[in-house]
């Protein structure tokens, strides 16, 4: 995995992120830093993919459970250090997931899954953070 990082200074503290997979993502600081607030900072793109991260985990647990998923989201919210390095030291996760007759119990296991073997980011994150988790059902 690679990922080519470049500053654009015209923009104040604005870059553009190029990924191994050929995508672009871009990213800015808070005025108070010299940015110009046009797009997110570094740390909520960390933030929002490990939410993708294990929301992808959880859509394809239940399909391979053969449940009839229709739906995830995820609002990911987290506190930081108050000092220098910021970390992340509390992240909360709450999932709503729709679909027709899913069972909690599943729904939870394909949470506790990614959580705890699949999902990269928030296993690394977990080594600074305090994550929780908590779920609604949805029928859809």
């Amino acid at each position: 995995m690679e990922c080519t990082i470049n500053w654009m200074p015209a923009t104040g503290m604005g870059f553009s992120a190029e990924t191994g997979s050929g995508h672009l993502l871009t990213m800015d600081g808070a005025p108070d830093g010299g940015g110009r607030n046009l797009a997110p900072r570094p740390m909520e793109t960390v933030l929002a993919g490990t939410g993708g991260c294990t929301a992808y985990d959880v859509v394809l647990i239940l399909q391979r459970g053969r449940h009839d998923v229709r739906g995830c989201q995820v609002k990911v919210t987290a506190e930081r250090a108050g000092t220098d390095p910021k970390v992340f030291t509390k992240i909360h996760m709450h999932f709503v997931v729709s679909g027709r007759g899913l069972p909690a119990a599943a729904v939870e296991r394909a949470i506790q899954l990614s959580h705890e073997r699949y999902c990269s980011a928030s296993i690394m994150l977990g080594k600074t953070a305090e994550i929780s988790t908590s779920h609604e059902l949805v029928e859809a």
